[in-house]
């Protein structure tokens, strides 16, 4: 019994005659480039695995904002230039420091400059923000589940830190010491920082978290911060007080 031809096996021999048929009429039957290149839509084109990280680090960064910051962005060409090296080239951005009086913006700043590098899309994206008070309780002996050592290297080696209100402490031995290992930790790892200060930038280019957390931390702070002086009235009293009687 002979074995029916499948449609698989007749497809060469009529692919050939068609192609033949083709060249009579004098048409140019050489197969054409293909371009198989995704586009920025489609999984295998840069631009959409840089899209879906974007969209990963935003998730990070709304977890860990305040719901008042959810729609922090930066303005400042100072603070947007430190996000873009910390986005892009980390080890060398440092820390960034936003110093000025009470309601001059400095938190808000501070997590929109975290948010512009989840924008970018960063193969990793790690951060923690927090405030000094809020810091110093958790490093207090019984403030956390994790012991005081364990709570410090996750501060210390955590790929991006912020500290709000940095100098608000009250001074002590302790908190001097506490802060030179967290800063100098970070300063040695080259790992990208975020600090707020309501102590003013003196008109000699220092700040007063000199007198206030010591010598040794300015010195790390002075070589590779970027300080970025806000001033201006309280925006938070913008608006005046609403009085109920």
């Amino acid at each position: 019994m002979t074995k029916p031809k499948t449609l698989g096996s007749q497809r060469p021999s009529e692919l050939a005659r068609i192609l033949a048929g083709l060249a009579e009429r004098g048409l140019d039957t050489t197969p054409g480039p293909v371009d198989n290149t995704p586009s920025p839509d489609e999984p295998g084109h840069p631009e959409y695995h840089r899209r879906r990280r974007a969209e990963w680090a935003l998730t990070r960064w709304e977890a860990a904002a305040p719901r008042r910051y959810r729609n922090a962005t930066t303005s400042h060409p100072d603070v947007i230039a430190w996000a873009d090296l910390a986005a892009n080239n980390p080890d060398d951005a440092g820390a960034l420091l936003l110093a000025g009086p009470v309601g001059t913006g400095k938190t808000h700043q501070a997590y929109g400059a975290l948010r512009r590098i989840a924008e970018t899309g960063p193969r990793r994206y790690e951060l923690i923000a927090t405030t000094a008070p809020d810091m110093y309780g958790l490093l207090r002996p019984g403030g956390s589940q994790r012991s005081s050592e364990d709570e410090l290297n996750r501060l210390c080696r955590v790929p991006l830190l912020l500290v709000d209100d940095l100098g608000s402490a009250k001074a002590s031995e302790w908190v001097e010491e506490v802060t030179y290992r967290l800063i100098n930790e970070r300063y040695n790892a080259c790992l990208p920082s975020v600090f707020t200060s309501n102590l003013p930038v003196r008109a000699d280019g220092r700040d007063d978290l000199t007198g206030k957390l010591g010598e040794r931390i300015a010195s790390r702070l002075a070589q590779t911060t970027t300080v970025v002086p806000l001033v201006g009235p309280d925006r938070r009293r913008g608006g005046g007080l609403s009085v109920v009687a």
